[in-house]
């Protein structure tokens, strides 16, 4: 059988003393309890009993980690990491306790400066305020002159008991910009410089955004995205992330239908997309369009796109060689959306204003149908989307109103 390393086997060992407290201590009770209350079964409790239990529990939750960092900041007093060989204690709490490193090192902040913040400990140590409250109040008062300190402290533990980390947060940035203006700016500038955005596609069509904001960017941004989502209806079955991604694209969608933005090699920023006629058509056998930035899509995709598009026809040769190239063409024309947005009065499906939609057509132009008002119904991204890739077919009532069916025709 193989030895373990002397070392290792030392490790082992205090992770087992930490892990069984000695009979009759504090911890052994501790561990006692919390193994009744594994032993009960949550389902079992009404709801009111069981909201009790979390809010308490939560409550536990907090003095433990406050008797945490009363007991982190006698051990690094002492310097008691050294008997264990280690250079300090955050290091000595990512080895024994496997804390991250970022972690461990905010522990020992926020135990350091416990000794010097009496209200704090109090309202943590009774379980009033969690480990997240007690970081962000020691951290700004840790920059704050004295005065400013003790006369802020209890208002800021008052705050805390009443409101979330994130919202204590902002309101301590509040009080930095009184007593620290020339830091606050500061900070803002380095956040500023943090901004970044990285759009890359992966082998699979793909595109992942990756960035930092700014506080500006970031409100502006969320702002628009909230606007363009406006509330949820009833029938929205996508996650809310998925929605903020859609309403990215209808942002950028609609920056270049509108026409505002640099033109680009002599001409409008726009999507190009190049297929066959058989792809267009769904013939059995052809092959996928090519999207300009993009991989391969597939005919419904092409086809929902070239429903209100301006199309070019380019004939080649057997070879691919263009040998002539054809007049483009809108296929529904302004006064046909004009029109539409006259008698639709927006997407027919969730009534989104006509600037978010395009025209649809009810027979696909490609298949002989017209591209007129009779045979057009404006719908936006989403609707539209939903009826091409997703198998639907939009259809008209006896009584006017229009509704996505399930198409059971032949592809």
């Amino acid at each position: 059988m193989a030895h373990l390393p002397t070392r290792y086997n030392q490790n082992m060992h205090s992770m087992a003393a930490a892990s069984f407290p000695m009979v009759g201590s504090p911890l052994q009770m501790a561990a006692d309890a919390l193994d009744q209350l594994d032993r009960e079964d949550p389902l079992d409790l009404p709801a009111a009993a069981l909201g009790e239990e979390i809010a308490g529990l939560f409550t536990i939750l907090n003095r433990t980690a406050a008797a945490i960092s009363r007991r982190v900041g006698v051990f690094d007093r002492r310097r008691d990491c050294e008997a264990s060989e280690s250079l300090s204690t955050a290091a000595w709490l990512r080895r024994e306790v496997r804390l991250a490193p970022n972690a461990a090192s905010e522990q020992v902040r926020v135990a350091r400066q416990l000794d010097r913040r009496p209200e704090v400990g109090r309202a943590f140590a009774a379980g009033e305020v969690g480990f997240g409250h007690a970081q962000v109040i020691t951290r700004v008062l840790e920059e704050a002159p004295a005065e400013v300190a003790g006369e802020a402290e209890p208002a800021l533990v008052e705050v805390a008991q009443r409101v979330d980390p994130h919202r204590l947060g902002m309101l301590t940035r509040h009080l930095r910009h009184a007593f620290a203006p020339e830091a606050s700016l500061a900070e803002a500038n380095r956040n500023h410089e943090r901004r970044r955005l990285h759009l890359s596609e992966s082998m699979d069509g793909l595109y992942y955004l990756d960035g930092v904001l700014d506080t500006e960017g970031g409100a502006l941004l969320r702002t628009a995205l909230d606007a363009v989502m406006g509330p949820p209806a009833g029938d929205d079955e996508r996650t809310p992330a998925q929605r903020r991604a859609d309403a990215l694209t209808d942002l950028a969608r609609r920056q270049l239908d509108g026409g505002e933005l640099p033109m680009v090699g002599g001409q409008r920023p726009h999507l190009t997309l190049t297929a066959d006629v058989a792809t267009l058509a769904k013939l059995p056998g052809s092959r996928a369009a090519d999207l300009d930035w993009g991989q391969p899509v597939p005919a419904e995709t092409l086809r929902r796109i070239a429903c209100d598009a301006s199309v070019t026809c380019v004939l080649v040769s057997p070879e691919g060689d263009p040998l002539s190239v054809g007049r483009t063409k809108r296929t529904f024309t302004a006064a046909q959306r004009k029109a539409l947005a006259l008698r639709d009065k927006g997407c027919v499906l969730c009534g989104r204003p006509p600037a978010w939609t395009a025209g649809h057509h009810l027979r696909h132009w490609v298949d002989g149908g017209e591209t007129s008002v009779a045979n057009g119904a404006l719908l936006c991204h989403r609707c539209h989307h939903r009826v091409h890739e997703g198998g639907f077919r939009l259809v008209r009532r006896p009584d006017g109103a229009w509704a996505a069916v399930r198409d059971s025709r032949p592809p």
